[in-house]
């Protein structure tokens, strides 16, 4: 299966979650198993050269693609999750959402300082959560190699709010 099949694997959604928007659904991809395994397979291949030391997912899609990166990497997986998730010190970070607020945190012990970082999630869109988990881990006082992301749409110029590092995406809109 070539990269750009990918995108045949995931299905439009028009006018979700509000008219006008159309959802991009990964759902259909993650119950592909060929596609699901060549998503895994591709990602592994595309992220391997950036050295992470761990792998920081957002919650919830962050965790279904990081998890078995790290895996294949055989680096640590970290989670970042919304707010009262997680039972020991967090760091917390507030970002602005076109509707108003959101926090995520991460555990202050999750990551030894000066380690290196890839932050995956599964889809980049205005960048507002990519952004503010940099901020997680400048707390962190970790290095972030770089950004993976299974699905990218291109119009809303989420890169822009990025830091200069690798990004990969594996399917653009």
């Amino acid at each position: 299966m070539k990269p750009m099949e990918l995108k045949s694997l995931i299905r439009d959604i028009p006018d979700f979650p509000k008219p006008g928007i159309l959802f991009r659904d990964i759902t259909t991809l993650l119950g592909d198993a060929k596609g699901l395994s060549q998503t895994i397979d591709r990602f592994t291949d595309l992220c391997r050269p950036m050295g992470a030391d761990y792998i920081v997912g957002m919650e919830s899609r962050g965790f279904i693609f990081g998890v078995p990166l790290a895996y294949n990497l055989k680096v640590g997986f970290v989670p970042v999750r919304k707010p009262g998730k997680l039972p020991a010190a967090i760091h917390s970070v507030e970002y602005a959402l076109e509707y108003g607020s959101d926090r995520l945190e991460i555990h202050q012990d999750a990551l030894p300082v000066g380690s290196k970082v890839l932050i995956v999630d599964d889809l980049i869109a205005t960048g507002g959560t990519a952004a503010a988990t940099v901020e997680l881990l400048e707390k962190a006082e970790v290095n972030l190699v770089g950004f993976g992301f299974i699905v990218e749409l291109l119009d809303l110029q989420g890169r822009e709010k990025l830091p200069d590092v690798p990004i990969i995406s594996l399917v653009q809109y």
